[in-house]
């Protein structure tokens, strides 16, 4: 699949979710780096691919896309290798319902407000946001409880199989893990954890690591 692109940084969570689709479809791919917070804003060239000037964009064999969901749907709908969408109307609603809470609800929290200000901020020698994160811990804890509520007694988020879904969260849940505000946030997400130690070791995540 020497056709396949995927424009973007390999530390952004969305590159990420769309680099786990490919990889759990064994679609072989090239990852082509884009600085978007360069002096002067995004490549010009990366604008005419991304008006909006974010990361991913994908192309194959000519054809272009954005948006992280766009992306990953194409990817399992286009190739061949195993099937990362339920089939059945109920399973498939909840995929989308998890990738629309990650993207509405839980990615600014866990990962901006959370991850970054506690875990990133000080690695770049800036002190943490004390205010941001604990306004963050409230939306944090209500977006976990509802990522477990959702994914019931199933393995994955979206049921028995791995979906989209999982792949969406995965890059998430891998930063947001890593701030010691984590640790009381899950300690009553049992069925979450679970879902954790099951992806962790997933090939895909640990050929994707940032």
């Amino acid at each position: 699949m020497a056709g396949v692109l995927l424009y973007g940084a390999s530390y952004s969570v969305y590159v990420r979710a769309a680099r786990l689709a490919l990889a759990e479809k064994g679609i072989a791919y090239r990852l082509v780096p884009v600085d978007v917070f360069a002096p002067g804003g995004p490549p010009p060239a990366h604008l005419e691919r991304h008006p909006f000037g974010r990361i991913p964009a994908f192309e194959h064999d000519g054809f272009r896309l954005y948006e992280t969901g766009a992306i990953t749907r194409y990817v399992d709908e286009a190739f061949p290798g195993p099937a990362l969408q339920p089939d059945r109307p109920r399973p498939r609603a909840r995929m989308n319902q998890v990738i629309g809470l990650l993207d509405a609800y839980a990615y600014r929290p866990l990962v901006w407000d959370i991850y970054v200000e506690r875990v990133s901020a000080p690695r770049r020698g800036r002190a943490s946001d004390e205010a941001r994160i604990a306004a963050a811990l409230p939306r944090a804890a209500l977006c976990l409880a509802e990522l477990e509520r959702i994914m019931g007694e199933g393995p994955y988020l979206a049921g028995d199989c791995l979906s989209l879904a999982d792949l969406h969260a995965a890059p998430v849940f891998a930063y947001f893990l890593l701030a010691p505000e984590a640790v009381a946030l899950m300690s009553e997400r049992r069925r979450l954890c679970a879902w954790w130690a099951r992806m962790a070791p997933r090939p895909s995540l640990l050929a994707t690591q940032p």
